[in-house]
C-alpha cells in the first residue's frame, strides 16, 4: 500500500484549523463557549504561545493522518472523509468523554461542531491538493 502525502496540503490544512477556530471561538461562539467551559478572560491571556504552538503541532498531526487516509481521493472524497472523521470519530469520542465528565451539552455542541467543520475543511484542502 502506497501512502501519498502532500506536505503543502498538510501545512495549509493545519493552518486552516486556526482560521476556523478563530471564527468559531471568537466571532461566533466566544461568550457561550467561555461560559460553558468555565474559562475566564484572564485565563485566556496566559500561556497563549504554548496553546498556539501545541495546537499547531496537534493540527499538523491530524492533517497528516487525514492526508494518509484521503490519499488521491479528490475534493469530494476529502470532504466526505473529513466529515466522517469529524462526526464519526472526533465528535462521538468527545461525546463519550463529555457524558462521563458531566460536561455541558452546550460545550459539547460548540466543540464537536467546531471539529466537524474543521475536519471537513481540512479534508477539502487535502483532497484538492493531493488529487
Amino acid at each position: 500500500m502506497e501512502i501519498h502525502i502532500n506536505w503543502l496540503a498538510v501545512l495549509l490544512a493545519a493552518l486552516a484549523t486556526f482560521v476556523v477556530g478563530g471564527l468559531w471561538y471568537s466571532v461566533l461562539f466566544a461568550k457561550p463557549w467561555q461560559k460553558a467551559a468555565g474559562v475566564s478572560d484572564q485565563q485566556l491571556k496566559s500561556g497563549t504561545a504554548r496553546v498556539f504552538a501545541g495546537s499547531f503541532v496537534l493540527a499538523a498531526i491530524m492533517a497528516v493522518f487525514l492526508a494518509a487516509f484521503i490519499g488521491r481521493g479528490g475534493f469530494v472524497f476529502g470532504i466526505v472523509a473529513g466529515l466522517a472523521a469529524g462526526i464519526g470519530w472526533v465528535a462521538t469520542a468527545l461525546g463519550v468523554n463529555y457524558l462521563f465528565e458531566r460536561r455541558s451539552p452546550v460545550l459539547f455542541a460548540i466543540n464537536a461542531s467546531y471539529n466537524v467543520v474543521t475536519f471537513a475543511v481540512m479534508g477539502a484542502i487535502v483532497g484538492t491538493l493531493q488529487a
